[in-house]
């Protein structure tokens, strides 16, 4: 069993996946698209993965619309595919709304002896990928959901299949797109995601603290006011305290560009930290998917990140 350490992050790097894997398929959040759902486990099977769907991934809002089944079948999905040796991955079915209700009737006692696997999803997701990261010690991969619009889309899965198969190909990472807001370069472990789902753990038995981090923050569907809401609140907490360093992904549906950059720059520039805006992970399509818990190194100025050791091992 492989329980390589991720860098200087303390946490435990997953084996990477191999054809023929089985990955649990799940939904920690808001239901599935049910057609997008059966393209994405398509494209799982055709990359040599055997995709095994729980049934929070098909609940269609039994209880609540916007909840896939009831908090505590979300979160035994969860916990089964876990303790399941025989599922090497687990990837999320979507995201949207309900992972802090999951995580709230969560059980973690006796998962300290699971198998090492990896998971992956963004938005919603960061939650549960801060908290396997705080109660289990492992890495993660935010990246596109198994029925996300972005799933299929063949930039985005051949780079989470770049990052799941053969992560020795999978640590340097080029953000063309990105400004550099604050030059220089910095060291940390990656740690993050969206942005609304990082302020709302705070005070929570599964927030992450950034200190020492490269730290990603994305949203979607917010606008300027309530973007600065959320850093202030950050800054206010204490939980940008002695952050490395800072990577802005996508403000997708967020209002115009340059008044979203205005405020990321002003809430966030000022902490005199390496810091590139606008690079092309989270909502929107064609985005990279994103090792978090490894230790690496952010060049502001050439805008790009690169791991100290492969996400996954090897």
């Amino acid at each position: 069993m492989a329980r390589d350490r991720a860098g200087e992050s303390g946490l435990t790097r997953p084996p990477a996946l191999r054809p023929g894997d089985k990955i649990a398929v799940l939904a920690a959040s808001s239901p599935a698209n049910s057609e997008r759902l059966t393209t994405g486990l398509d494209s799982l099977r055709f990359a040599g993965l055997e995709p095994v769907v729980y049934a929070s991934a098909e609940d269609q809002g039994s209880v609540r619309g916007y909840l896939a089944g009831t908090d505590q079948t979300r979160a035994d999905d969860l916990r089964s595919a876990l303790l399941d040796d025989s599922m090497a991955g687990i990837l999320f079915a979507c995201g949207g709304y309900g992972a802090q209700r999951t995580l709230e009737a969560m059980r973690w006692d006796g998962l300290e002896l699971a198998r090492p696997k990896v998971l992956v999803g963004y938005s919603d997701v960061t939650a549960v990928l801060e908290a396997v990261a705080v109660w289990l010690g492992w890495t993660s991969v935010h990246g596109p959901m198994v029925a996300g619009a972005d799933f299929g889309q063949a930039y985005s899965f051949s780079s989470l299949m770049r990052c799941l198969l053969t992560p020795e190909h999978a640590t340097d990472f080029e953000f063309r797109t990105a400004r550099t807001v604050v030059g220089g370069a910095a060291r940390g472990v990656t740690l993050g995601g969206n942005l609304s789902l990082v302020a709302s753990s705070l005070a929570t038995g599964t927030s992450r603290t950034a200190r020492g981090g490269i730290l990603l923050l994305e949203d979607v569907d917010e606008n300027d006011e309530r973007i600065d809401q959320k850093l202030t609140q950050l800054r206010r907490s204490g939980y940008l305290d002695q952050v490395a360093g800072i990577i802005c992904g996508t403000w997708d549906r967020c209002g115009p560009a340059e008044q979203v950059h205005a405020v990321l720059a002003e809430r966030l520039g000022d902490l005199g930290v390496p810091m590139i805006a606008w690079a092309n992970i989270g909502h929107g399509g064609k985005t990279q998917s994103l090792p978090l818990g490894v230790s690496a190194e952010l060049n502001g100025d050439a805008r790009m990140l690169r791991l100290s050791v492969p996400p996954l091992a090897v």
